[in-house]
């Protein structure tokens, strides 16, 4: 999380100032400038980069009081993260050689990925303990703000038809505080959002806290503020070349929860469904072409007439 405008990793080189020679500050400070590529290397690459050996990589990183280089990463890849902006994806990406086609094929090949690393990360039992948090909520009410509205709106809607009492207010900043005041133990907040996080998402969790209301975090890094509010969280990455960001894995992993939330209790789920059925299959829910007649007789019949005026 970011203190003061300061990444945890710029505190500990502030911190570590004092005992730091002039080689290790200047290697630091490389790093730190580049740290859009640094900070998806390994100590060999990041090494190589910067024409010293691995080991005087990972020194420096002790140096700064971390016990391995992978901790060391992980804060560079937050710090780099944390001061994104759309201008900045934008115009990293412009800067890449590629034609349109080429940008397009990038960005479906970057949603795979989201996608698959969400695979191997995500553990079953952690998308189960949610659905079982919800299962036994009173009341849900899943926040996200800007572009995290559609997810939290999905999930809502998802839950719902499910049977649960699950909501994701919109509006202003008041209207989230009016939703938040009335919760209590027996409810559940979800919270959405993703690098730096928005303040009324977070200010949200922290208002359910302060009330001992049980608090889950959607986001993309532990170390962000929904991974330190929160009880517990979900990581789920939205990197991407697009200056929006890829909400694909996020997509992904709230399908996984509702999977979850709806087979843990198939007959309750069933139950629930089965209210839509009729609506699904005879109601005016879908489009349906009207019979002619209703549209003024057959459009066919009076189109020659047309071609004669025409003519």
């Amino acid at each position: 999380m970011h203190t003061n405008g300061q990444s945890p990793l710029e505190l500990r080189v502030a911190r570590a100032e004092g005992h730091l020679h002039d080689r290790r500050r200047r290697l630091v400070q490389a790093i730190l400038e580049n740290a859009e590529e640094a900070c998806f290397l390994s100590s060999r690459e990041l090494a190589r980069r910067h024409a010293v050996d691995p080991a005087t990589i990972v020194r420096t990183a002790q140096a700064l009081g971390y016990r391995r280089f992978g901790d060391f990463s992980a804060d560079l890849r937050q710090h780099f993260l944390g001061g994104l902006t759309p201008y900045a994806v934008m115009k990293a990406a412009a800067s890449q050689p590629l034609d349109l086609p080429g940008r397009v094929r990038q960005s479906l090949h970057e949603d795979f990925e989201r996608v698959r690393t969400l695979q191997t990360s995500l553990g079953p039992q952690r998308v189960i303990a949610l659905a079982r948090q919800i299962q036994h909520a009173r009341r849900v009410v899943i926040v996200g703000v800007d572009l995290a509205a559609s997810l939290s709106g999905f999930l809502a809607y998802s839950l719902r038809a499910l049977g649960f009492d699950a909501e994701a207010p919109g509006g202003s900043a008041g209207d989230l505080l009016h939703h938040v005041r009335f919760l209590t133990g027996k409810d559940l907040l979800i919270a959405i959002s993703f690098r730096k996080c928005l303040r009324e998402t977070v200010e949200s969790v922290r208002r359910a806290r302060t009330r001992g209301v049980p608090t889950f975090g959607i986001t993309d890094s532990a170390e962000g503020p929904l991974g330190r509010y929160c009880d517990r969280y979900l990581a789920v990455s939205i990197e991407s070349s697009s200056f929006t960001g890829s909400y694909v894995a996020a997509m992904a992993a709230l399908n996984a929860v509702i999977v979850a939330c709806a087979h843990q209790s198939p007959k309750r789920s069933l139950a629930a469904l089965q209210n839509t059925r009729d609506e699904y299959t005879t109601g005016p829910r879908w489009f349906q072409e009207q019979p002619a007649s209703r549209l003024g007789g057959d459009r066919r019949a009076r189109k020659p007439s047309a071609l004669r005026r025409r003519d």
